[in-house]
């Protein structure tokens, strides 16, 4: 096996990073549509290391390290940006109270749980089959998908504290699911009897459907119906 084969999933793994990194930078700056892009291309690069290293049995320990480290930018810091600039708008004021922080910090916390849970998926070896908490790539279009609907392109975000409470609630919701007990789909197949895939199809049916019926704005809400899926085929999932 030459260099560039024994090479090429970390390849894709460094591309993530810098597609990620790219989309971090263009998400500060109000690009969104770039940062959208970044993320699909870090998300296809993501699913490529994984199956390349896989199929070529190039695995290894520095590999793993690696996707870790490219995942905790891509869908670590950039979801917690993210919100970081929703909570922007809001200050430091609540009712009239001035706080002595601004709420905008509070987003980073998806990214400070996003590396605790990229850290405890790493020492898991469960994981196999399904994901143990929401994956940090899901989570990502979760956060990113709602500000980018929210954003001035298509409605906007009000200054009133009923988004604020909002906004902080998916923040530490998203925050738990991260690292929650909750088992949720993994689009692997360990075997390919259609009895044994119901909740990867049903996912995969329904996912469909919704993006059909709401087109970008049910991006997002994929994400939702694929949580509340998983949650409904717990059992199922081993």
């Amino acid at each position: 096996m030459n260099f560039v084969q024994k090479n090429l999933a970390n390849a894709f793994t460094l591309g993530n990073l810098f597609s990620g990194s790219i989309g971090v930078i263009e998400l500060i700056k109000g690009n969104y549509e770039i940062t959208a892009i970044c993320i699909i291309v870090s998300l296809i690069l993501d699913f490529l290391d994984g199956f390349v290293a896989r199929a070529m049995k190039t695995d290894s320990n520095l590999g793993a390290q690696l996707d870790s480290l490219a995942d905790m930018v891509t869908f670590g810091l950039l979801p917690g940006i993210a919100m970081y600039k929703a909570l922007e708008p809001f200050g430091n004021q609540i009712l009239g109270i001035d706080l002595p922080f601004e709420f905008k910090y509070i987003g980073l916390l998806i990214t400070v749980f996003s590396c605790l849970r990229l850290a405890i998926f790493n020492l898991d070896d469960e994981q196999t089959y399904y994901f143990k908490g929401l994956n940090t790539p899901s989570n990502t279009i979760l956060i990113f998908g709602l500000y980018y609907v929210l954003s001035e392109k298509y409605y906007f975000i009000n200054v009133y504290s009923e988004t604020l409470v909002v906004l902080l609630l998916i923040t530490i919701l998203s925050s738990w699911l991260l690292i929650s007990p909750i088992k949720m789909i993994a689009l692997k197949f360990k075997s390919m009897k259609i009895k044994d895939n119901y909740p990867k199809l049903a996912l995969l049916i329904g996912g469909f459907i919704i993006l059909i019926i709401f087109g970008i704005v049910g991006i997002p809400l994929v994400i939702v119906f694929y949580i509340l899926i998983s949650i409904l085929f717990q059992k199922q999932l081993k």
